[in-house]
């Protein structure tokens, strides 16, 4: 009886498909392992064994899996659980999770090869130049990828010329599964086993007295040996030998030295060595652990609300320890990949080896092995420290959660789908492995702390800085007082310069805080009003001076700025608001002394961006760090004196109902950078508002006052914590049609949930990438169940893709839209 198997393809469809698997497959096949299948015509995918039955498919003929691909699952069941919650919560499919959590290693894809066809004869068929030219390139070459041959004819729709080819019988057709994981190998040398007896080396050595380059390599590997049969690399011994490649294989060309691979990781680690020392706790810090082992004992999530400063990360020191000597696993979640570098520092000093970095700029061989070693649960991936999407490794035994700065919203994935909550997710895996987890943070989200309220959380307080260390001075300056009296010095108020030039001379750093990246958001002729604007997007183009361009940050589009007006052709254009580049520019004009660096998009984009930037300012190499948020975000610099936030009120006017309480966290934890040794910081905040609420509530360190107030307005009108947001986005190139589909949803939506429907309405920014978006919000009060809501909507999302004027459209949803 034929065995078969349930397959979950890595591509956004509702449903899975039935393979037939061979004899020799069946007992190879398992439960989460990989296997190479057709779909489509021709196409081979790699999908997921999900189920193994004897239930042959009614439907349709199944297809034979054409590969199985591993000896042992990839998965584990408790992720497939995981996956299955996330994409029934998320309302997305189970391949787009898979695709989101799998690293791109592991999905190997066939690469359609064009072959020529035997005794085809050139002259004799009638070929127009383009068919001449593949042909004659498959002369040379037996067979040619489609993208080769997209080079060789100039074209980059080369498909309609292969179909017309492959249907006249001139060139044949072939799917090749392309490997994209491969172990890394090196090059070793060793002296040949015919070589090894004193006799046999003293006779070789007096054969090579006239080649003294290949003399000086034998020497130099010795010397390497150290006496013993010590590995030394092929590029090593040329390079200390000083003697090319040439050199080398003339002497493995003799037999005098063999070249062997060996499998080398390409994870990086910390150095060998014992593990270090625990971090002394202060008293404050040992009553917070305390307090987090009594949340812990109680099987719920703990919440750790500490200052800026408090010493949070040595209470994680301590609980990963205990975690480790339990030998399970720890999973470190951070919202920041330029946290990653100071902290990884820091663990690996308790640590050693033991500590591992998961993020988005580790390239796809690094990220496919770091796979391997977390599921089998090795040393050297005991504690993971990453971003939101380490949440997806295969942990063999979690046993600690901690989410770090768990109020940032970058731990939510706004596209692709899964457009999941990192926090959120991790408090559910950790549920699955029977894992502790503890939310840290210096101002939690709101929910959170309603959670706390609610019981759903427990709570420990580290209300004091590490050292008794007194918090940042904080004071508002007013800059419309300050144009007015024109003692404004560019985009620095007095009292900021001066701060500046003081701290400076007290050989103490300054970072400036401008939540905008490029030089200046518009660029206006001062003759028409003319602004360039993106042709791909509803937005201004920004201008960045670096590169003499003007780009959209939405799409990526950009171009060289014109000397003159696009539109009236007069050389009369002037800038509109700062970036970061523009206060780089300032501060090197007022401070010519001073070294001045820059950390945001643009300065990081390489690898080690960050790192580089980081490493120079706690090195005290540079001055001054100009940055957006992602300096906010738990950076330890022992030496800044001063915070400078250049506008706070483009955090405070923001049109989205958590802009407060994002302005509250994002100011409070600049400012937390200050003074976080013996000596008191001074933060500078420049505002137009220098009374309003948030603001003061900033400056006094009042969370309390501010959480009572947001709770308040926010049950009021009705946003989360008080109910559930669900936003409905519908994208389409064409304006009317996006706008009629959206209505008709809106309107079978309030059919079904009367009042608690909003819009549909444009977005501030209501074309993206040549598509228009129109969003509706749902509102889910507390004791309406989520699941029979889904259900509802998912069903007139059925019979909104029956009509055929809205089929193109596509819906996307965000569940708990933040």
């Amino acid at each position: 009886m034929e065995t078969y198997a349930e397959v979950l393809l890595p591509i956004p469809l509702e449903r899975n498909f039935t393979y037939v698997l061979s004899e020799s497959q069946v007992a190879s096949a398992a439960i989460g392992a990989r296997v190479a299948v057709p779909f489509g015509k021709s196409k081979l995918y790699t999908g997921l064994v999900l189920r193994l039955h004897k239930e042959r498919p009614e439907a349709y003929t199944p297809k034979p899996v054409f590969r199985v691909l591993d000896d042992q699952p990839l998965v584990s069941p408790v992720q497939l659980r995981h996956w299955a919650w996330m994409a029934g919560y998320y309302m997305c499919t189970l391949g787009e999770v898979f695709r989101t959590a799998v690293p791109s290693g592991f999905l190997l894809e066939s690469e359609t090869r064009v072959l020529r066809v035997e005794g085809t004869d050139l002259q004799g068929e009638e070929l127009n130049d383009l068919e001449y030219l593949v042909l004659e390139a498959l002369e040379h070459q037996p067979a040619l990828s489609v993208g080769e041959i997209g080079e060789i004819v100039d074209r980059k729709r080369v498909l309609p010329l292969l179909h017309g080819m492959w249907s006249r019988g001139l060139i044949r057709l072939q799917e090749k599964l392309q490997e994209r994981y491969t172990p890394k190998t090196v090059r070793y040398i060793r002296l040949h086993a015919q070589y090894r007896s004193d006799q046999a080396l003293e006779t070789l050595l007096d054969s090579l007295g006239r080649a003294p380059k290949q003399s000086a390599i034998l020497l130099q590997l010795f010397q390497l040996q150290e006496g013993a049969e010590k590995p030394v690399k092929s590029k090593v011994l040329q390079e200390k030998a000083g003697a090319s490649r040439a050199v080398l294989k003339a002497l493995i060309d003799k037999e005098i030295l063999e070249e062997y691979l060996l499998e080398e990781d390409r994870i990086a680690v910390g150095e060998e060595g014992p593990s270090g020392p625990m971090p002394v706790l202060s008293p404050h810090q040992e009553a917070a652990l305390q307090q987090v082992r009594q949340g812990f004992a109680s099987g719920k999530p703990v919440l750790l609300y500490g200052v800026t400063a408090s010493g949070k990360t040595e209470v994680y020191v301590r609980l990963i320890e205990e975690a480790l000597q339990e030998n399970r696993q720890v999973l470190y979640l951070v919202p920041e990949i330029a946290i990653t570098q100071q902290l990884v520092h820091r663990l690996q000093r308790v640590f050693g080896r033991r500590v591992v970095v998961f993020h988005s700029r580790l390239n796809l061989m690094e990220r496919s092995e770091l796979w391997y070693h977390v599921q089998a649960g090795t040393e050297k991936a005991a504690v993971v420290l990453g971003a939101r999407s380490a949440l997806f490794l295969p942990f063999a035994d979690l046993g600690l959660v901690l989410v770090d700065e768990e109020h940032e919203n970058t731990f939510k994935q706004f596209d692709p789908a899964p457009r999941y909550h990192g926090r959120d997710a991790a408090i559910v895996l950790a549920g699955y492995h029977k894992a502790r987890v503890l939310l840290g943070s210096a101002t939690p989200s709101i929910e959170s702390m309603h959670n706390v309220q609610k019981g759903k959380y427990a709570l420990a307080r580290m209300e004091r800085r590490y050292g008794n260390v007194l918090l940042p001075d904080i004071q508002l300056v007013d800059l419309a007082r300050q144009y007015r009296q024109k003692r404004m010095k560019g985009r620095f108020s007095e009292p900021l310069a001066e701060a500046i030039s003081e701290t400076l001379a007290s050989r103490q750093q300054v970072i400036l805080f401008q939540n905008r990246r490029g030089y200046a958001p518009i660029v206006e002729c001062q003759s028409c009003g003319h602004a360039p604007q993106c042709p791909n997007c509803d937005v201004s183009l920004t201008f960045h001076r670096y590169r003499n361009e003007l780009r959209c940050h939405y799409c990526g589009h950009h171009r060289a700025l014109e000397q003159t007006c696009e539109a009236c052709g007069n050389p009369t254009l002037d800038t509109k608001g700062f970036g970061t580049e523009q206060v780089e520019a300032e501060l090197r004009e007022l401070f010519p002394e001073a070294i001045v660096d820059r950390m945001d998009l643009d300065t990081t984009r390489g690898k080690y961006g960050y790192q580089k930037i980081i490493g120079a300012f706690e090195a005290r190499e540079t001055d001054i760090l100009v940055g957006t948020q992602m300096l906010t975000k738990g950076l330890d610099f022992r030496h800044v004196g001063l915070v400078g936030i250049m506008n706070a009120d483009t955090l405070l006017h923001f049109p989205h109902f958590r802009a407060h309480e994002r302005c509250f966290q994002l100011l409070t934890q600049v400012s937390g950078r200050a003074g976080r040794t013996r000596e008191r910081g001074k933060v500078l905040i420049q505002t137009y508002n220098p009374h309003h609420q948030i603001l003061v509530q900033v400056s006094n360190g009042d969370y309390e006052g501010m959480y009572k107030e947001q709770l308040y307005e926010r049950e009021q009108f009705r946003y989360p914590p008080a109910v559930r947001i669900l936003k409905i986005t519908f994208r389409h190139k064409e304006y009317n049609r996006v706008g009629e589909g959206a209505a008709w949803f809106a309107q079978a939506l309030r059919q079904q949930f009367g009042t608690q429907v909003l819009g549909p309405e444009f977005p501030a920014v209501a074309r993206i990438r040549n598509q228009y978006h129109m969003n509706v919000l749902l509102k889910i009060p507390p004791g309406q169940p989520l699941s029979p809501t889904k259900n509802s909507i998912k069903r007139i999302e059925r019979s909104f893709n029956a009509i055929s004027q809205y089929r193109s459209i596509r819906v996307v949803y965000n569940v708990d839209y933040i």
